[in-house]
C-alpha cells in the first residue's frame, strides 16, 4: 500500500482490547506487569513513530491533550476543557501537571511540540496522516490555554490530538535524548531499554491527570516490562506458564489461551479486510457493471470466514473501532451473492465466454491481476485462492501475486500492474481516508485505485466543515457512496484476542490506558 496508507494502518492496527484474569500469582505477578510486544519499538522519539508497537510503548510514558474512551467518546487528558470550532480547538490545560524530571507542562510546551512535528525539517511520518497538514499552535501561558488551528476546516481536529504525544523537560530541549529514552508527563518512565529483548518502565508517584482525571490505582504495578516476543505461539506459551501478564493474538494461537483457568480473554474488532478494483483506463474495474458482477460472483460471508480463520465479524464501517461516527455504513450497500446474476451482467457488459471458458471483449481477456501481502499468512493466501476460484467460475483469468511489505508500495503505486488490490487501510478517522480514495491519482497523489466518486467528494468536502459528531451523518453517507459504486469492498472485520493473567488492563486505539492496569493476583 502507499506510504501514507501503510503508516495509517501501522498507527491503528491494535484497536479496543481489554484483558482480565484471575488466579494465583505466577512468576509474572506481584509488582511487575509483563506484556508481550510483537516487534522492537525502535526509535522512541514520538515525532518519528512509524509502527504500532512504538505507539503502544510510548503511551506508558507520554500524555496527550485528550483521550478516547472505550465507547469512542473524547475524555480529558492534559486538557480538562476544550472549545472546538471548524478549523481550531482551544484547550485549557489541567493545572499542576509535571514532567518526569519535575518541570511543569505548560501551553508553551504543547506549542513547541506542534512546531517541531510540523517543521518540514523534522520529516515526521505522522504529519498529514494522523496530524493535519498546516497545523499551528498558539500558547497563552497566563490563561493556561493552547489553540491548535488549521488553514481549512478539519472535522476531527480534536480527535486527531489523541496521537500527539507531548514531550516535555530535557527531551524538549534536546530531542537526541529520545532515541532510547523517554521525557514525558505520563505515569511511567523508561528506565531500561534492551533492543530486541525488553523495555522496562518505572512507576511515577503523584500522577493524577490520566483519562477523566484518573491517577494510578493502589494496585498498579511498580514497573511495566514490555517483552519483545515475535511469535504468537511463544507468547501463548509464556502466558500459559505465567511468565507474562498480558499478550494479544490475531491468529490461531488465541484458541490455546481461551477458556484456560487463570487466563482471562476478551475479543474486540481490529480493523477491516477490504479490497479495491483498479478503475484506471484499460482495467476491467473501470466499468461499474463489471465491478458489480464480480461481487455478485463471490460469497463475501464465506470469504470473510476464510480470511480470518472464522474469527472475524461482519463489517459495519470503514473506520476502525471505536469510531467517532458509529453508524453502519455497509449493510445493504453491497450486492448479494448471485452467480447467475453475475453471469448475466458480464454478458450484458460485452464479456462473453470463449472456447476455453475465459470471457473476452473485443478480443481481450477478462484478466484480473490480484495483489495481496504475504504478511497476511495462510488465511490471506486461502482467501485469495477462494476469490480466484469464484472469479474463474464467472469466466475471468485470475492471476494471483503475493507481495512482501517491502515490494507492495512499488507495485501498488508505481508500476500499477494490478487490477484487484487487497489493501486493508486501518484508519481511525474518516478524514484519513480521503487522500487514498479521492483526489490526484498515483503517482501524483495518494489515490492508488484511481477512484472518481463525485458523491463521495461532495459529501466529504461538506463534512470536513462540520466539527466532530455534527458531521457524522454526512461522513456516513460518503462511506456508503463508495460501496454503492463498488469502489471498495469491506469483507470482514478482523478481531484481536487479549489474554491476561493476574492483571486487568485496557488498550484503546493502539494505546495503553496506564491507569487501567491493575495487578489482581496475590503476591508471593
Amino acid at each position: 500500500m502507499t506510504k501514507a496508507n501503510a503508516i495509517a494502518a501501522c498507527l491503528a492496527v491494535s484497536l479496543l482490547a481489554a484483558g482480565c484474569g484471575t488466579g494465583r500469582a505466577g512468576s509474572a505477578g506481584g509488582d511487575t506487569f509483563s506484556y508481550a510486544i510483537k516487534s522492537d519499538p525502535g526509535l522512541l522519539d514520538p515525532a518519528q513513530v512509524q509502527n504500532t508497537t512504538t505507539y503502544t510503548a510510548l503511551s506508558l510514558a507520554y500524555d496527550t491533550l485528550v483521550n478516547i474512551g472505550p465507547d469512542g467518546r473524547v475524555v480529558s487528558g492534559l486538557a480538562d476543557r476544550w472549545d472546538v470550532a471548524p478549523s481550531s480547538v482551544t484547550f485549557t490545560l489541567r493545572p499542576g501537571v509535571t514532567c518526569a524530571d519535575g518541570s511543569p507542562v505548560t501551553p508553551r510546551t504543547v506549542a513547541s511540540n506542534v512546531a517541531h512535528l510540523t517543521d518540514p525539517a523534522t520529516k515526521s511520518p505522522a504529519l498529514g496522516v494522523v496530524v493535519p497538514q498546516g497545523l499551528t499552535a498558539k500558547a497563552d501561558d497566563a490563561a493556561g490555554t493552547v489553540t491548535l488551528s488549521t488553514p481549512q476546516p478539519f472535522a476531527f481536529i480534536l480527535q486527531s490530538t489523541r496521537y500527539l504525544f507531548v514531550v516535555c523537560g530535557a527531551g524538549l530541549k534536546d530531542r537526541s535524548r529520545l532515541a532510547r529514552a523517554t521525557s514525558g508527563s505520563g505515569p511511567f518512565q523508561l528506565t531500561s531499554a534492551r533492543p530486541g529483548q525488553s523495555y522496562t518502565f518505572a512507576r511515577r508517584e503523584g500522577y493524577a491527570w490520566g483519562p477523566g482525571g484518573a491517577g494510578l490505582p493502589a494496585d498498579a504495578p511498580g514497573q511495566v516490562v514490555l517483552k519483545v516476543v515475535g511469535s504468537e505461539a511463544t507468547a501463548a506459551n509464556l502466558l500459559l506458564s505465567h511468565q507474562l501478564n498480558g499478550a494479544q493474538f490475531a491468529g490461531p494461537d488465541r484458541s490455546r489461551v481461551t477458556h484456560v483457568p487463570g487466563i482471562g480473554t476478551t475479543v474486540a474488532p481490529n480493523g477491516t479486510h477490504e479490497f479495491f478494483f483498479h478503475q484506471g483506463a484499460g482495467h476491467p474495474g473501470q466499468d461499474p457493471a463489471v465491478r458489480t458482477a464480480l461481487l455478485q460472483a463471490v460469497d463475501l460471508t464465506d470469504l470473510g470466514a476464510i480470511a480470518t480463520g472464522g474469527t472475524g465479524r461482519r463489517p459495519t464501517g470503514l473506520v476502525m473501532q471505536p469510531r467517532p461516527c458509529p453508524e453502519d455504513t455497509v449493510t445493504g450497500h453491497l450486492p448479494a451473492f448471485d452467480p447467475r446474476a453475475a453471469e448475466a451482467a458480464l454478458d450484458a457488459a460485452g464479456w462473453h465466454r470463449s472456447g476455453d471458458g475465459v470471457r473476452r471483449k473485443d478480443g481481450r481477456k477478462l484478466t484480473l491481476r490480484m495483489i495481496y501481502g504475504t504478511s497476511g499468512g495462510e488465511t490471506m493466501a486461502a482467501a485469495a485462492e477462494y476469490l480466484a476460484q469464484a472469479w474463474q467460475k464467472a469466466g475471468a483469468d485470475v492471476q494471483l501475486r503475493a507481495l512482501s511489505d517491502a515490494a507492495y508500495g512499488e507495485v501498488e503505486s508505481v508500476t500499477q500492474d494490478w487490477d484487484v488490490d487487497w489493501a486493508p487501510l486501518g484508519v481511525t478517522l474518516p478524514t484519513q481516508l480521503t487522500g487514498s480514495l479521492s483526489g490526484p491519482f498515483t503517482p501524483d497523489g495518494g489515490n492508488f485505485a484511481h477512484l472518481t466518486n463525485k458523491a463521495y467528494d461532495d459529501l466529504t468536502a461538506r463534512a470536513d466543515k462540520l466539527p466532530g459528531s455534527t458531521g457524522c451523518g454526512t461522513w456516513s453517507r460518503a462511506e456508503s457512496a463508495l460501496l454503492d459504486s463498488r469502489d471498495l469492498v469491506p469483507v470482514v472485520d478482523k478481531t484481536l484476542a487479549t489474554g491476561a493473567h493476574d492483571a486487568t488492563f485496557r488498550i484503546t486505539a493502539g494505546l495503553f490506558d496506564p491507569t487501567s492496569i491493575h495487578m489482581t493476583g496475590a503476591t508471593t
